[in-house]
């Protein structure tokens, strides 16, 4: 399953290239305003109560551009495209997650590096615990919480069962949730050599729907058939169709589709 996944997943992102390169500029736009408006703000008001507020606004905005973009991505996933005015209309639809994973990404932050820290200087045993167990909520809100504008966009807009279901799905399936997060790490680290506009943010996001979609193409299954084991899950049969739609290609048919 993973191995699809990855192929799939690249076979998306080059064909709707043009798209996402176009996605992660506009983030890149976008992240100016965290980035450099507090600083441009300190120059002519000292304080530093502005700076955190602007950099928690300009993090809120580029939550709700990423839920946006999750939004037209899914499409892609789903063997199909999305035109820009589609774009603009999912932000109708997606900006409650974004502001909700924008807020709880500034508490995210405040957390690690305050909270943690705060802790850890008590050097005392019960410091060392409270730290550890925050150290863990964290992890654990990384890894069933990437899924949250996906599993929005695609399950649920209600923004309580959403939280719900990426920490359901997140435990159901936590080797492939800690893949997933290690995989677009790695990927996000990589799209540094090419400024961020590939894979980028865009990658990320539609190797998480990606990831989503097929996993829940398992939960199909075990509807379907009741008695099944659960620790089997019988990929091979589950990706026929996937696999048939998707194809295979050689390195000639990715430069050169006009050639078939």
């Amino acid at each position: 399953m993973i191995g699809f996944l990855i192929r799939k997943t690249f076979y998306d992102l080059w064909d709707n290239l043009f798209r996402i390169v176009l996605i992660n500029i506009g983030f890149l736009i976008v992240t100016a305003i965290p980035v450099f408006l507090p600083k441009l703000a300190s120059k002519f008001v000292s304080s530093t109560a502005l700076e955190i507020g602007l950099s928690a606004v300009g993090v809120i905005i580029c939550s709700i551009y990423l839920s946006t973009a999750a939004y037209s991505l899914k499409s892609i996933s789903d063997y199909g495209i999305f035109g820009f005015g589609d774009f603009f209309k999912g932000f109708k639809a997606a900006w409650p997650s974004g502001l909700v994973m924008g807020v709880f990404a500034v508490v995210l932050f405040f957390v690690v590096y305050v909270v943690i820290p705060f802790y850890m200087s008590f050097e005392s045993p019960v410091g060392l615990l409270l730290g550890m167990i925050v150290f863990w909520a964290v992890i654990f809100a990384l890894l069933s919480f990437q899924f949250y504008f996906t599993v929005y966009s695609r399950l649920t807009t209600n923004l309580k069962k959403a939280f719900k279901k990426c920490m359901l799905i997140s435990l159901d399936n936590s080797g492939m949730a800690l893949f997933v997060l290690i995989h677009n790490f790695v990927a996000l680290i990589l799209s540094a050599l090419l400024a961020f506009i590939f894979p980028g943010p865009a990658g990320a996001l539609l190797y998480l729907d990606e990831a989503l979609r097929l996993r829940l193409l398992k939960y199909d299954y075990l509807e379907a058939n009741p008695g099944a084991d659960r620790k089997k899950i019988p990929w091979d049969t589950i990706l026929i169709e996937e696999r048939e739609k998707t194809g295979t290609r050689t390195i000639k048919n990715l430069i050169f589709p006009w050639k078939d």
